[in-house]
């Protein structure tokens, strides 16, 4: 008797008393916000997308005191078409948990994030290195749905891009920078920024 295939039909994913609900906002920018500056206190990220998968490790490094953080993350939407509440879950890992997954195949993404005070908010700003050198996101977070959906978009931002998948983590590392400017050419982001300051 053969051992039985696991599909995504036949196999069960029950809930997870460890995974939680990420509720977050995702902004376009055209650099880092007025009053931050490269040189500033940033965290080094380097984020690996298994591919064919909804896993990645992230790398956390603080450049300051050169200590590492790595998570095991498994990050999806439940609803395809909303983007701004996923279920996330981590597990962190040593160093040698860390080398042993680094097997498999997996789209890097590294960038480095800023942390900036707006209005009484807390962002993470990513600026994006190697392949998507010139790319800058906002991301903010938010305890309740209400909070979510009534948040407007920040004076400092071209556009809110949290619903646009290309914009996603897994989607960034099959892409380089030139393919995500031509998608905000061509999707008119910047002239939509430009019509609400008029």
């Amino acid at each position: 008797m053969g051992v039985a295939k696991l599909t995504d039909r036949n196999t069960v994913v029950p809930e997870s008393k460890y995974a939680r609900i990420e509720r977050e906002r995702r902004y376009l920018l055209e650099d880092l916000p007025e009053g931050l500056t490269r040189a500033e206190h940033h965290l080094q990220i380097t984020d690996n997308y298994i591919r064919g998968t909804r896993l990645r490790i992230r790398k956390v490094r603080d450049p300051q005191t050169n200590k590492w953080v790595v998570k095991f993350t498994q990050k999806f939407a439940p609803n395809p078409v909303d983007l701004s509440r996923t279920v996330i879950t981590n597990v962190y890992l040593n160093a040698t948990e860390a080398e042993t997954l680094s097997i498999f195949e997996a789209n890097e993404i590294r960038k480095n994030r800023y942390y900036f005070e707006f209005e009484g908010r807390r962002f993470s700003i990513d600026m994006f290195l190697g392949d998507l050198f010139g790319l800058v996101l906002a991301e903010i977070s938010f305890e309740t749905d209400d909070e979510l959906d009534r948040f407007p978009i920040p004076s400092f931002a071209i556009a809110d891009v949290t619903n646009n998948e290309m914009f996603s983590g897994g989607k960034l590392s099959e892409l380089k920078y030139e393919d995500v400017k031509e998608e905000i050419l061509r999707s008119g982001l910047l002239n939509a920024r430009s019509a609400g300051k008029s």
